[in-house]
């Protein structure tokens, strides 16, 4: 039994550049869900949405994000899961 933590073992990333949130830097005040090109930017392989930390987006427009791909999902725009 090693009781030993794996540290040494494990490599250290440097730290990368903050992300700038999307929608901030191209000034689009409202997030559309008809607009399905932009929302296929902040989904995986699957079609789920990434995570903010991932994708750099703001919480405030995480959260409308968030909104627009239900809605584009319910209308049947964007799938519900990717094959």
């Amino acid at each position: 039994m090693n009781n030993k933590s794996n540290t040494k073992n494990q490599s250290f990333k440097a730290p990368s550049a903050p992300k700038q949130c999307y929608f901030s830097q191209n000034n689009i005040k409202h997030i559309d869900y008809k607009d399905v090109e932009i929302l296929k930017k902040f989904l995986n392989p699957h079609s789920r949405l990434m995570s903010g930390k991932r994708t750099g987006v703001s919480t405030k427009n995480q959260r409308k994000l968030a909104v627009a791909v239900k809605r584009a999902r319910f209308m049947g725009l964007l799938p519900f899961v990717a094959r």
